[in-house]
């Protein structure tokens, strides 16, 4: 330590030697290179990127299972007081490398940091599945001064982090603790409640007697004082309780001189010792009793008295309450994403704004941010709305307190005296200012009991803290507080009171209750006893029940069934709760109607995020139908962020193994990170160990990733030639054809142009009406009272009354006309003899050719092309996969929006891709349906598409022409069972005879081909023809999994080429679908093969005079630059993430727009961020970490 005292490390060797006189010091063997790289200096490591790149990087000192170590390396230039970004960028770099590490190796338990000649930082993650590293044991002391070596116990804890990390896991040691005592305290409950004392009694007072025992042993009460009372009086167990009931009345009110302890009590005060009562217990009663308090209570974990309530609570109150104890592991794998995490992205955010401010000279600002970001964290509120004992907000408390801690020594190291603040851990109140605390966390439970532990258990954890990070300093009295912040009720359920239901002669009507069996008589088997009667129950007034206002919700709502809901509820229960929640599915578990409830709140933006553990049926439909709704909302978006889909769980009551899943959910249209379990181990008392891989993307309800299509960007090149079909605003418009002949149709020159055929989605999908519709636009009311006098007295009569009503001026003015005429769209349409259309909302995604005569209702998505090639390559799997991962859903129905479907589609460059070998042969089919000889066609993959979508189309109309009852749902059902294998009913053989859907199905399969190779994705055509049921599945594979895989693919690439497209276009290259009509004036000018190429073939489609294009907007706009600083690294770490290419800083300042010298502060704060972890930079580029 002398040799090192004041040495600094500016040189890679000068850290080596010090690591390894550190090593000789612990008495642990020094590194060494080996072939399996478990334990040396500069250990290689591979990080790969999000845009597909990897770049190699090297650890300090790295021993596998054990630690990945990183030195501070100097960098010259100014440092802001207290804030050592060299500290901080080794911290962030070695966390970094331990997200990088193989998954064979697994994540270290420990990260440490060195400053040679100074110091050394712990930071601990003892699930190693991917959490946050914490400093470790807490914030206040995981730095570890050079002189600090000189102590015993700081070297045995440095020598364990080598050599026995897991050993250092606190949670280790109470977990021993917990396990040691809970059967003792199960059977003393259980003796009592034998004894016919009431379990609620027996809950309560036990609850007492375990904080007792907290209390002495953290030095609360006297050392000992509890358990001395216990031993002491073994053999007068009345004399015992009455000095028991005696020392809770003085802990109640706290006195200077407690006869039963012989000294000061404190003031204990809250709700706990209000009434004081005991039970009166027998000798082997009191002995089990002392023989607790024995243990080491100062390191139980309070879920204890989860443990214990579970295991005293009966088989039926278990399962109807939901009460299950959770590994520790397990809570904090769901806790974390839902609260921490979100606010520990915050607090980088705070950290990189007081770094930057201190930097130029601004402390007073600096320590501001921090301040600021302290008070949020003070005043933010987490609710757990099926808390049972506490142990979710337990966990949750502990970790916003770590994270306090943080906060506070950033404030001491920029010296700001904390005179007014919580040092370690004081309650907020007048004096001690704020701090967080257990009024922090919100709960409602059912059970009283578990109610009343959830709030022992908090403050239990409270001040562990305390005494953690303060010594034996005791707090400020009253020791515990009531805030009120537990609710015993129900948490989905309100109603004014509950009555028994009675018959006509006003006696109760019972019901079996549902467990009471007795042996028949005839079989001997076990039968319904019918004499084990309950009543009817029926609940008064029942409404949804309000929860407290919350910041973030978390939690494991009870595990019950719905086909079990009656049972465990009783029907009075269930009817009155599917009534108060009539848009429940009635499908849904129990614990969906949190699910929905918290997904509510959440997009209405009450609510930042929500976490909750369900079954892991969540992803099966009956209980998917819950989440989506909420997941394809585009106009309040919910997103999940993280999910498990399936995750093992140990019933601590009887130890039976089950299945859960995790879901996380937030108010944004956003990527998230699925885990998956890959490999289980069982772990000692019944626990299982877990190896996590992630998988990032957009989250879908069944909990599998997909690609984030919500980052496609509209491309130019689609502009202008989709939109729905007119709006009406007027039945009175829809005239048959034999009334349209009245109206002057086929005698009155020129009203065929204003009285025209007219399709809706039905029309399409089933059976066309017979109608036509009055399209007067472009004629003034005027002009057509005196052209078409009978149409102006139709439309006068039966559309003009409705309009008079209409709240909007446009439409009670211009009566006459469609209330959506599409006006602007219409020139698109004007020199076409055909266009495209497809049904907005469809079971099927079917598109065809409609005569130029036809007016598209809006339930008809147009596409203003004449060409095949467009109608083959939007039939295709491609585009059908495209619309199902962009558009949204009407109940079951895929809808089809404009701007994601459409716009944002990036077509294949169909001259662009290869030759196929030769000249294509397509079969073609006669008038009669009978398979002729093949047709050749050209060499690319235009010809080959155009082809066969002009057959596609054909075929289809002539079937339905030959059979006016088939249609095209009819057809495409059965075509989904001939892929599916399913044998055909009698009636879906007809429709297959008539349709030769056989044909159709050949048709797409062919189309389908030609497709995948113009985009050059031929290798995605095995994966298809296996979803297509033309091939067999892979051995261990379904149709749905290669369905699944190839959707996924596509939506990948398409993503990618969509961006690529962008890009092209924002150089002013931009693949026209219609250059005549879109882009006029560069096609008049353009080379005459590339005009060959690129216009309609059908020749029908000449640029309109009197139209002009739709207007471009540009993708991409610069923002303001935000005035807070906070604002301003929030604004930089999303652009970074944002970005799928690295940006350097003149790209970045691009980016925003501002007065003065902004610029300047930007490489500051790109320092800030990489320092912190948020960014990374590599040859003056920056990407998000």
């Amino acid at each position: 330590m002398d040799k090192w005292q004041g040495v600094t490390a500016s040189e890679l060797s000068t850290s080596q030697t010090f690591l390894i006189d550190l090593c000789h010091l612990l008495g642990v063997d020094t590194p060494h290179p080996t072939a399996e790289q478990d334990y040396m200096f500069e250990r290689p490591i591979t990080f790969a990127h999000g845009d597909g790149s990897t770049s190699a990087g090297r650890i300090d000192l790295y021993r596998r299972g054990a630690f990945v170590l990183e030195s501070k390396k100097l960098k010259l230039g100014r440092h802001a007081k207290g804030f050592d970004d060299a500290l901080l960028r080794a911290r962030s770099q070695a966390e970094n490398y331990a997200r990088a590490l193989p998954a064979a190796e697994g994540r270290p338990p420990f990260v440490v940091v060195v400053d040679v000649g100074h110091r050394i930082e712990l930071y601990s993650e003892f699930s190693r599945s991917g959490g946050t590293y914490v400093p470790y044991p807490d914030p206040r002391s995981h730095r570890i001064a050079l002189a600090d070596l000189r102590k015993p116990d700081v070297r045995e804890r440095l020598r364990k982090v080598w050599l026995d990390p897991l050993g250092l896991d606190p949670s280790r040691e109470s977990a021993r603790v917990t396990r040691e005592i809970a059967d003792r305290l199960a059977r003393l409950a259980r003796s009592l409640e034998q004894a016919n004392h009431a379990p609620e009694a027996v809950a309560q007072f036990l609850m007492r007697c375990l904080f007792t025992m907290f209390a002495e042993d953290v030095k609360l009460l006297p050392e000992h004082a509890f358990r001395d009372l216990l031993v002491t009086h073994a053999e007068q167990p009345d004399v015992a309780m009455r000095m028991v009931r005696q020392l809770w009345i003085d802990m109640d009110a706290g006195t200077e001189f407690s006869a039963v302890v012989k000294d000061t009590v404190l003031r204990f005060n809250g709700k706990l010792f209000k009434q004081p009562d005991i039970l009166p217990l027998d000798r082997d009663q009191v002995a089990l009793l002392a023989e607790a308090a024995h243990a080491k209570w100062q390191h139980v974990e309070p879920a204890i008295f989860g443990t214990l309530l579970e295991r005293a609570l009966s088989p039926k109150d278990r399962h109807k309450l939901g009460a299950h104890y959770t590994p520790r592991a397990y809570v904090e794998r769901l806790v974390l994403p839902t609260v921490i995490e979100p606010l520990r992205k915050e607090w980088t955010e705070a950290q990189a704004a007081a770094g930057t401010l201190a930097d130029e000279g601004k402390d007073k600002d600096a320590i501001a941010e921090l301040r600021r970001f302290h008070h949020r964290l003070c005043t933010v509120r987490v609710l757990d709305p099926a808390c049972g004992s506490g142990n979710f907000l337990y966990v949750t408390l502990e970790h916003l307190k770590r994270l306090e801690g943080e906060v506070l020594n950033a404030l001491d190291e920029l010296g700001y005296q904390q005179a007014d603040l919580a040092l370690g851990g004081e309650r907020a109140d007048a004096t001690a200012g704020e701090t967080v605390d257990p009024h922090n966390l919100l709960g409602i439970e059912l059970n009283p009991r578990a109610a009343a532990i959830a709030e022992v258990v908090l403050w239990i954890g409270y001040l562990q803290w305390h005494f953690r990070t303060r010594g034996d300093v005791h707090p400020p009295q009253p020791v515990i507080r009531d805030f009120r912040n537990i609710e015993n009720r129900d948490a989905v359920l309100a109603y004014d009171g509950v009555e028994f239901v009675t018959d006509e002669q006003g006696r109760p009507v019972t019901r079996w209750d549902g467990e009471t069996m007795k042996v028949s008589p005839v079989t001997g088997e076990p039968v319904p006893d019918e004499h084990a009667r309950k009543p009817v129950e029926r609940y008064v007034k029942p409404r949804k029940a309000a929860w407290p206002e919350a910041d973030f919700i978390v939690g494991n709502p009870p595990f019950i069934g719905n086909k079990r809901m009656r049972t465990a509820l009783g029907d009075g229960y269930v009817e009155a709760l599917r009534g108060a929640w009539p848009e429940m599915p009635e499908s849904a578990d129990f614990v969906m109607y949190w699910w929905h409830h918290a997904a509510q709140l959440t997009r209405r933006g009450a609510v930042e995020r929500f976490g909750f553990i369900t079954t892991n049926s969540i992803r099966q439909s009956f209980n998917r139908r819950v989440l989506e709704p909420h997941l394809g909302d585009k106009k309040q978006p919910l997103s999940l962020v993280f999910a498990i889909p399936d995750h093992p769980w140990v019933d601590s009551a009887d130890g039976a193994a089950v299945r859960i899943a995790m879901t996380v959910a937030t108010r944004a249209a956003t990527e998230g990170v699925v885990r998956e379990v890959t490999g289980e181990r069982e772990a000692r008392h019944g626990e299982t160990d877990v190896s996590l891989r992630d998988r990032r993307g957009v989250v879908f309800p069944d909990l599998r990733v997909g690609v984030a299509v919500n980052n496609a960007l509209p491309l130019k090149a689609n502009l202008g030639v989709s939109c729905p079909g007119v709006k009406l605003h007027g039945s009175g418009f829809i005239v048959a054809t034999d009334a349209a002949r009245t109206l002057g149709l086929g005698v009155v020159a020129g009203l065929d142009q204003h009285v025209r055929p007219y399709r809706n989605g039905r029309d399409l999908t089933d059976s066309p009406r017979d109608v036509r519709v009055i399209d007067l636009y472009g004629l003034s009311a005027n002009e057509v009272r005196v052209r078409f006098p009978e149409v102006y007295q139709h439309v006068f009569e039966y559309v003009k009354p409705e309009r008079d009503q209409n709240s909007r001026d446009s439409y009670r003015e211009n009566w006459w006309v469609h209330g959506e005429p599409r006006g602007s769209f219409r020139p698109a349409l004007r020199s076409l003899n055909r266009y495209i259309v497809t049904p907005v909302t469809a079971k099927h995604r079917v598109f065809q050719f409609l005569e130029s005569e036809i007016l598209p209702d809006d339930a008809l998505m147009v596409v203003a092309s004449s060409d095949a090639q467009h109608l083959g390559v939007l039939s295709s799997a491609v585009h059908v996969a495209w619309v199902l991962g962009t558009g949204s859903t009407l109940e079951d129905r895929p809808r089809y929006i404009k701007t994601s479907c459409f716009e944002k589609f990036p077509f294949p460059d169909l001259h662009a891709a290869d030759k196929f070998a030769g000249p294509i042969g397509v079969a073609v089919v006669d008038d009669n349906g009978r398979a002729g000889p093949t047709e050749t066609y050209g060499e690319y993959p235009s010809d080959r598409i155009r082809a066969l979508g002009e057959q596609l189309d054909a075929h289809r109309k002539r079937q339905q022409a030959a059979h006016p009852g088939l249609t095209l749902t009819g057809m495409y059902n059965v075509l989904e069972k001939l892929r599916s294998g399913e044998p055909l009913t009698a009636k879906e053989r007809t429709v297959h005879e008539q349709g030769l859907v056989s044909v159709l199905r050949q048709l797409h399969d062919e189309l389908d081909d030609a497709v995948l190779h113009a985009y050059g994705w031929g290798d995605l055509l095995p994966a298809l023809r296996v979803a297509h049921g033309n091939d067999p599945a892979p051995e261990g594979q379904t149709r749905d999994d290669a369905k699944r895989a190839f959707d996924e693919a596509i939506l990948e690439r398409l993503v990618a080429l969509n961006a690529d497209r962008a890009a092209e276009e924002a150089r002013g290259e931009i693949r026209w679908l219609r250059p005549g009509f879109q882009n006029p004036d560069a096609a008049r000018d353009r080379d005459p093969e590339q005009a060959r190429l690129d216009t309609d073939t059908a020749g029908n489609d000449q640029p309109d005079p009197d139209t002009t294009p739709a207007p471009l907007p540009p993708n991409t706009k610069p923002q303001p630059w935000p005035k807070d600083t906070v604002d301003q690294v929030r604004a930089v770490a999303d652009l970074l993430a944002a970005s799928p290419v690295p940006l350097s800083i003149d790209e970045i300042a691009a980016r925003f727009t501002a007065r003065g010298p902004w610029k300047k502060r930007l490489p500051k704060l790109l320092e800030m961020l990489v320092a912190l972890g948020r960014a990374q930079e590599k040859d003056g580029v920056y990407i998000a970490s």
